[in-house]
């Protein structure tokens, strides 16, 4: 998981800063025990959100590695108001594994017509 964590910093760095890459990073954190550094990259991407548009799948992902289901949820609720296009993968992402059993999750995939 350090691995991957150290590698996550590097794509970040060369992406030049894409939000989805620092939302993953946050997953990261959270599955890897350090939910700290994943709430310090909520923060990230809120400033980030004050210069550019942040997604909010990439809010919807970290809160999903903290395990924070129902925010998680608002998160995905609000990119399906914006129709974020990121959504056609929320039924093979394996980062949202954790809600596939969720019925909101669930209802959420049935009006994306992906059930």
């Amino acid at each position: 998981m350090k691995e991957a964590i150290a590698e996550l910093q590097e794509a970040i760095k060369l992406s030049e800063n894409r939000t989805v890459m620092f939302a993953v990073l946050g997953h990261f954190y959270s599955i890897a025990g350090k939910p700290k550094q994943a709430r310090s990259v909520l923060v990230q991407l809120n400033e980030l959100s004050n210069g550019c548009y942040v997604s909010p799948l990439d809010l919807a992902i970290v809160y999903t590695g903290l395990g924070e289901k129902e925010l998680a949820l608002e998160w995905f609720e609000k990119a399906f108001e914006e129709r974020t296009g990121a959504l056609i993968y929320l039924k093979v992402e394996p980062l949202y594994d954790s809600l596939r059993n969720e019925p909101r999750f669930n209802d959420l995939l049935r009006r994306l017509n992906l059930v």
